[in-house]
């Protein structure tokens, strides 16, 4: 049996910034400059970071230190700036998402890497490797674990393959080597936690269990750091992520091609802030509206055909019909859809409609249903979308959603989500944020640039 933990610990010791392609640092970049966008928006809009904040105040865990919590004003302790991070950038459910392993690698990953980045004076070039790292580790995990059968089992895997992906990446920073990697992937396996119970009423656990895999990462590898005892074999082993977490484990995909092929590039970012399986039907919706001249008064009835994770996450019409919050509304195929119909758009603000009586009403001629024709592919985010007019039956399949690989945005697209969401915050320095982002590498210490993100 081969050792996938091993093996991973040694990949992220010896990875090199220099060997890593220059289109994979690019577009870790980019989609570092993606998530921050939405972490930054959501310090300030997201209804449950006050109640984060007010956590930490009650626990007297709200601290100064040197790390940056992006879109506030002050400095705080590593593994706090890693959770409220984490937290923050998911939030909005504006954030990337690896297909093949139906996870967000920037949430964990990339909170950790700043925090043990700024902790330690690292330059860009490091946090970029580390990031690199990060994602490699988690979307490759995410991959073994079998995505379909590891929500099958009711968790989450940005927050369980997440943890590890950002030990990984607090780990390269901190220069451990193989041996202590895998005692920091040792304690991760401990701390893997993630449930999708968040889904029944709206929730706001998803958003704090991927914040707690950031810190969890990032004290897993300084627990590791200074000789701490992790369980060996966590990932492959007879009680590891691989046995515990899912019915149909691939351990090879956790190792395959490895240092060659680099999952980063298969890191998508979402158009619209909401579930990525909303979004292929969301991009069909407003391309038909658009192509047909499609009106609300005219639609008689609307079926989304998705794959069955899909199903699972956005389409129960007993409890995603007519969603209350903001959270039952990202992982609504049936609000996302008639929004997306009415108005031909879905962007951040538009999550002031909920209970709106036009979109309600006009969610209530949707039905979300498996298509099997979605089974099987490469990636389980295709959509389907067939509209009943009076006119006659409109129809259309999209394979991906926008944003996928395939059609990955331009920087000059990135920096735009990214001013949209950030400007209202930061203002004029929003601009000079992102251009420090981009330019990374050339920064010696990383604080240099995270300070750009506070107020």
């Amino acid at each position: 049996m081969a050792d996938e933990t091993a093996t991973l610990a040694a990949y992220v010791s010896a990875l090199d910034h220099d060997d890593i392609p220059a289109e994979v640092r690019t577009r870790a970049k980019l989609l570092t400059l993606d998530f921050l966008g939405s972490a930054i928006r959501a310090r300030r809009d997201a209804e449950s970071t006050p109640s984060l904040l007010q956590m930490l105040t009650s626990l007297s865990l709200d601290g100064s230190g040197p790390a940056t919590v992006f879109g506030d004003e002050r400095g705080w302790t590593p593994a706090i700036a890693a959770l409220l991070n984490g937290a923050l950038g998911h939030s909005l459910d504006f954030d990337d998402t690896h297909a093949d392993s139906s996870l967000h690698p920037s949430a964990p990953v990339v909170p950790a890497a700043f925090a043990i980045g700024e902790l330690i004076g690292a330059s860009g070039r490091e946090v970029l490797t580390a990031i690199i790292a990060g994602y490699e580790v988690c979307c490759r995990l995410g991959n073994a674990l079998d995505p379909t059968s590891h929500y099958a089992r009711g968790f989450h895997p940005t927050a369980t393959a997440g943890a590890y992906g950002a030990a990984a990446a607090a780990a390269k920073l901190l220069k451990l080597s193989p041996e202590r990697i895998i005692a920091a992937f040792g304690v991760s396996g401990s701390q893997a936690a993630g449930s999708l119970q968040f889904l029944v009423n709206g929730a706001w656990n998803k958003r704090y269990q991927v914040g707690a895999a950031a810190m969890n990462g990032v004290i897993a590898a300084t627990l590791a750091n200074h000789g701490f005892v992790g369980a060996t074999q966590s990932i492959e082993g007879i009680h590891g992520l691989l046995v515990g977490y899912t019915d149909t484990p691939h351990p090879g995909k956790a190792i395959a091609d490895l240092g060659t092929v680099y999952e980063t590039m298969k890191i998508g970012i979402k158009p619209y802030p909401s579930c990525r399986y909303t979004h292929a039907a969301i991009d069909a919706l407003i391309a038909m509206r658009r192509e047909h001249g499609l009106t609300p008064d005219q639609i008689r009835r609307v079926e989304i055909g998705l794959h069955r994770n899909g199903i699972t996450l956005t389409g129960d019409a007993t409890t995603k019909r007519h969603p209350k919050t903001i959270v039952a509304g990202q992982f609504s195929m049936y609000f996302t859809g008639a929004l997306a119909l009415a108005q031909g758009s879905f962007g951040w603000d538009d999550y002031a409609r909920l209970g709106d009586a036009e979109i309600d009403a006009l969610a209530d001629r949707f039905e979300v249903v498996q298509d099997t024709r979605l089974e099987g592919r490469t990636h389980p985010f295709g959509g389907r979308v067939t509209i009943h007019t009076d006119q006659g039956v409109l129809e259309r399949i999209n394979d991906d959603p926008s944003g996928e690989p395939c059609s990955f945005p331009s920087a000059d697209a990135m920096t735009g989500k990214f001013m949209q969401l950030a400007q209202p915050v930061l203002g004029d320095g929003a601009q000079r944020f992102a251009d420090a982002l981009l330019t990374l590498e050339q920064f010696e210490r990383i604080d240099g640039v995270a300070r750009l993100g506070r107020l």
